[in-house]
């Protein structure tokens, strides 16, 4: 997709679909316990496949690129008792580790092997009664891994006792995580580095439904907080609560702290309002740790390159597991853009800035976040995104959002 040369029309509004992370958890906890209406689902790809996987009948589940969908069947259909699956995925979902969360089942006693390499999906899972109810886990894992035993702990008959070891790598996501549990009526407590789930013992007693309102996605809301940073005009996105579950939600002190983006909220209205600075003095240089937020970390060096804003990330060691290598695959292509960068296992840096060539062309790597991070450079530059269908992993009306607010110069 070329992406043409562009202006940012001012006081537009975006309404942006319901929280991937919030909706994929829900879906679980709705087969798991039957009690939860769920409104504002997600319309992106991974929840689509999630939910066709809950409600197939098939040996065979194939969830393609949706790694939250592979990490939160692996525990749902360990605890599905007589049913036998295969668990399977892309090329590159192959290529992406589950041994940490696999051993973490097995020591609750499930039945799971590999039927490729060692490790790594595909795996072959015998539903079963978990007698076990204590385990341990590294915590510098993804957090979608600990996510995945939480959303299956109540459904234990002793609950599940979840030992964390080590630092403890995107928090904000297991606080989601409780915070929903909670929401649909399961009991948790969080101390130290021991999380706690409670058997959910109120499930048989009450039929009475849990309504759940799906707030917007915040990363999606990264992007459009990185074409009002670059544009400096004004832009409106709905359904947002001034409050929310989601730790991507720093975006609002981040973008103020280091591009002069504020954000005002609407309660009434569930919408928020991104208004830029006029004489804002942006910072010589940018340092942060992003551990916490992982997945907006792309969206802010495009931003800072953009800008001509020095950087130096770090708490980025999730990054190398995800969709792709998104360290490599950022360092590469923001060269493109004109930023020479380093990167570690863990942070990338800045190292200096250049004016770009023309014909630029982002490659994707079949990553949303790749394709979405980089528009609104278009505001700089015109440029190429390549294989644009992508963004249907987490935001399938993007490039239709995106033309409503930048205009073709």
């Amino acid at each position: 997709m070329l992406l043409k040369k562009s202006t940012l029309k001012s006081n537009q509004t975006i309404k942006i679909c319901g929280s991937k992370s919030i909706s994929n958890r829900l879906l679980i906890l709705n087969h798991l316990f039957d009690k939860i209406l769920i409104e504002n689902l997600s319309n992106s790809q991974d929840t689509e496949l999630l939910e066709k996987a809950l409600n197939s009948d098939s040996e065979i589940i194939d969830i393609h690129h949706a790694g939250t969908a592979m990490r939160f069947l692996t525990s749902y259909f360990a605890i599905q008792e007589g049913k036998t699956v295969v668990l399977t995925g892309s090329e590159r979902m192959k290529q992406r580790p589950i041994k940490f969360l696999v051993d973490a089942l097995k020591e609750l006693g499930s039945e799971i092997s590999y039927l490729e390499d060692e490790g790594f999906p595909p795996l072959k899972i015998t539903g079963k009664k978990l007698e076990k109810s204590s385990l341990t886990i590294p915590a510098n894992i993804s957090s979608q891994f600990i996510s995945s035993l939480m959303l299956i702990g109540g459904k234990l008959a002793n609950g599940l006792k979840i030992n964390l070891e080590g630092e403890i790598t995107s928090r904000p996501y297991l606080e989601m995580t409780l915070k929903i549990l909670r929401n649909v009526g399961i009991s948790t407590n969080w101390e130290g580095n021991i999380i706690q789930i409670l058997p959910d013992i109120q499930s048989e007693k009450s039929s009475q439904l849990t309504k759940f309102v799906v707030e917007s996605d915040w990363s999606s809301a990264s992007y459009f907080y990185s074409l009002a940073a670059i544009g400096r005009e004004y832009i409106n996105l709905k359904s947002f609560r001034q409050y929310s579950l989601q730790g991507d939600s720093v975006l609002k002190e981040i973008y103020w702290n280091f591009f002069g983006v504020n954000t005002i909220s609407e309660a009434a209205e569930n919408k928020i309002s991104l208004l830029p600075e006029p004489y804002f003095d942006f910072p010589e240089k940018i340092s942060l740790d992003m551990n916490d937020c992982p997945d907006i970390a792309q969206t802010l060096c495009v931003t800072a390159t953009a800008l001509n804003i020095p950087f130096t990330i770090t708490g980025l060691q999730t990054l190398k597991v995800k969709e792709t290598d998104r360290l490599l695959a950022l360092k590469n292509e923001l060269f493109k853009i004109g930023c020479i960068a380093e990167i570690t296992d863990d942070s990338i840096k800045s190292v200096k800035f250049f004016a770009p060539n023309e014909n630029i062309s982002i490659e994707t790597y079949n990553d949303h976040r790749m394709a979405m991070s980089f528009a609104p450079f278009c505001l700089v530059k015109e440029l190429n995104i390549e294989n644009e269908g992508v963004v249907e992993k987490s935001y399938p009306e993007f490039w239709e959002d995106l033309k409503k607010i930048a205009i073709e110069e």
